[in-house]
């Protein structure tokens, strides 16, 4: 199941997307205003979001230029601006597509279909994925740490490719779940946990250099927090 976010201020609009996505088959957050939403999109992991661009607090724009510095989700944005050089102006600071309201529901749905095969295009062709001395190839379904190989299971190399593919950002429980087990789990199981403690013990404990780390409260985060140090 896809997730979408949905950034919309105004209530009823916001209602109706949630309702037709979910309708859709779409799991669907919903923030309704700039700055819930722009924690929101970097704090998660969605496969595509709906940006409102007029918004209170900060607006459309200012999400979108926060998204494109952090990843790489495709980001759809809906307005009533109308004006080319608005659209321009969305398109150049990194919206893969723009919707002008009102908009036909099968037109929305389709846009987002083609924005999520794309996403998923992309990240498919670029079969090997390095950070540090950690290497996921996709297509050989093999990791290597330094240079040696480490053995996974299945779920363990799900794990880490979904790490991998957001390196950088913070994926909560619930994201990880959600992606690799494809379950809504209760809170307090410590299904999660258990298999990030289980993949750090090959990938990271034999290693002096740590890539996995908890972000308390919150989930879990792959990236090497002594690379801007030895660019220094």
């Amino acid at each position: 199941m896809h997730r979408v976010l949905v950034i919309e201020d105004d209530r009823s609009v916001a209602e109706y997307l949630r309702q037709g996505l979910s309708e859709c088959g779409y799991a669907v957050d919903v923030a309704r205003d700039g700055v819930s939403g722009r924690a929101m999109a970097l704090s998660d992991d969605h496969a595509l979001v709906l940006l409102d661009s007029m918004l209170p607090g900060i607006d459309g724009l200012e999400v979108l230029h926060a998204i494109r510095a952090k990843g790489r989700q495709p980001v759809l944005m809906l307005t009533a601006r109308d004006r080319l050089d608005d659209k321009v102006q969305g398109l150049k600071a990194g919206a893969d597509d723009y919707l002008v309201k009102p908009f036909a529901f099968s037109e929305l749905q389709a846009r987002i279909e083609a924005l999520i095969r794309r996403g998923q295009a992309s990240f498919q062709e670029q079969t090997v994925s390095h950070l540090a001395d950690l290497t996921l190839d996709l297509a050989a379904h093999k990791v290597l740490r330094g240079g040696q190989r480490i053995d996974l299971s299945s779920k363990e190399f799900q794990l880490l490719a979904l790490l991998m593919r957001r390196k950088g950002q913070v994926l909560t429980r619930t994201t990880l779940a959600e992606r690799v087990w494809n379950i809504h789990f209760d809170s307090d199981t410590n299904m999660v946990e258990v298999a990030v403690r289980r993949l750090r013990a090959k990938v990271d404990d034999p290693y002096r250099l740590k890539l996995i780390h908890t972000v308390r409260g919150v989930g879990y985060i792959l990236e090497d927090r002594h690379a801007h140090d030895r660019k220094l």
